[in-house]
Order: C-alpha cells, then structure tokens, then sequence
C-alpha cells in the first residue's frame, strides 16, 4: 500500500470523506521538498483541479493536522508553512536577523515536555515549531 493510500485509509477510518481535490492536496504535501505554503499548495492542485478553492487546501491541511499527518509552522515569513509529519519530530532555529534557520533534533524538548506535564498537569504538543533568536553570527559580540 502506497503512502497515499495510507494515509486516504486514515482519513477514511476518522470519518472523512476522501475525495480527488483532497488526494491532490495531501499528494502535494506528501511529495513536497520540505516545507510548503497553502499558497503552494493550491497552485500545485491547481494543476491538475482548476477549480479547487483555497478554503478547501485550508481545511484539508486542518485535518490533516487535526490527525498528526501534517504539522503546521509559522517560520516568521508570513505565511505558515505545512509539512508532512516526519517520522522523527523536529524543530527550528531561525535568526530574526539574517534568517538562517537550523534544524534542532526533538530529544532537546523531551525535559521540557515532562516539566511542563509535572508542574501545570498539561500534556504539551511539542511536535513541530520555530524558535527565534540571533545565531552566533548576528550576537553582539566583543569585535562585532
């Protein structure tokens, strides 16, 4: 079975309906280098659906999120950006200055998450988000 049809399989057993323009939309997502707007998104499906509307890509993508298939980042460029949930969640660092943006490996928030649920009784969902900062570069410095 294809990852399409896993997934369409998992839409299907949580109740939704799985029609051409949302197999489109997640085959988008699912094929995409990274990280994608809904924008993106749309003018992909547009490709072969003209008449798809954005609110569609946007309640697909809210499913799809809903179901811990996509995740959803505001990477600081405006628009947020979707991907397809990575077998090994993962998060960002992006500097506010020059905009490089690094990859953080998600064992770094394992402490924080068991805090967090021991102290506030809360069972956070740190799958996928953006921290913003300076990168060394940008700091002030002594020389800079």
């Amino acid at each position: 079975m294809s990852c399409e049809e896993q997934a369409a399989e998992a839409l299907r057993r949580a109740g939704h309906k799985v029609t051409p323009q949302r197999m489109l939309i997640l085959r988008a997502l699912r094929h995409a280098d990274g990280h994608i707007t809904a924008s993106q998104i749309t003018e992909q499906v547009r490709e072969a659906y003209p008449f798809v509307d954005v609110s569609t890509v946007y309640r697909t993508l809210d499913v799809l999120k809903r179901m811990k298939l996509a995740t959803m980042t505001d990477m600081g460029g405006g628009d947020a950006v979707f991907e397809w949930a990575p077998e090994e969640p993962h998060h960002h660092l992006i500097c506010s200055s020059c905009g490089e943006i690094s990859q953080v490996e998600h064992h770094y928030f394992d402490s924080l998450a068991t805090q967090i649920t021991r102290d506030f009784g809360f069972a956070p969902d740190l799958h996928h988000f953006a921290i913003f900062g300076l990168c060394r570069e940008c700091q002030p410095g002594p020389g800079k």
